[in-house]
């Protein structure tokens, strides 16, 4: 149980279960914790960005500021749910060229712990360059949540059979382990 008031980033990528995140704040909310919503841009048209900002309380965020607009507060851990493809490759990448991507190239070297939920399919999770970027994330201490017992890719052409059962609790899970440790 998190500390009330602790700010979590909730990272939302532009896959299937985006339309869902709603959920995860509700769960992230019950558990005391302030949500603040980043989207990728592509993200934007997957969620209702409206409604977001009245559940939270924040405005969803999906550039950077400009000069003279309030600043976030500051994460005390970040979730990245969904997790896309092409958001894990350049997360481990150290690629910076939006808003998220930004927020979570730092996250790392700032101790945020940050936990990785996937939605990726089984043909694009068994790409050596993914697999590579899976592990040099779990090598620097981000918690992917890929494999038995935690997210498993589902096959191609399949994602909307799934996005009833795409599990945000476990992210939520995960990231109490990691503030434990």
């Amino acid at each position: 149980m998190t500390q009330s008031g602790q700010v979590l980033y909730i990272v939302v990528c532009a896959a299937g279960p985006a339309g869902d995140v709603d959920r995860l704040v509700t769960m992230a909310k019950d558990e005391g914790w302030t949500v603040q919503i980043i989207a990728t841009p592509p993200a934007l048209n997957f969620i209702d960005a409206r409604q977001l900002e009245q559940q939270t309380g924040r405005p969803v965020r999906s550039q950077y500021r400009n000069p003279g607009e309030p600043r976030s507060p500051r994460a005390d851990a970040i979730i990245v749910a969904p997790a896309t493809f092409n958001t894990i490759n350049k997360f481990a990448q150290g690629i910076a060229d939006t808003y998220a991507l930004g927020i979570l190239s730092e996250a790392p070297g700032l101790g945020i712990p940050v936990v990785v939920l996937p939605f990726v399919n089984s043909a694009l999770a068994s790409r050596a360059p993914f697999l590579r970027s899976v592990a040099s994330l779990r090598a620097e201490g981000v918690r992917v949540l890929l494999g038995p017992g935690r997210f498993e890719p589902h096959p191609p052409n399949s994602g909307d059979s799934r996005l009833d059962t795409y599990p945000w609790k476990l992210a939520l899970t995960a990231l109490s382990k990691l503030e434990r440790s």
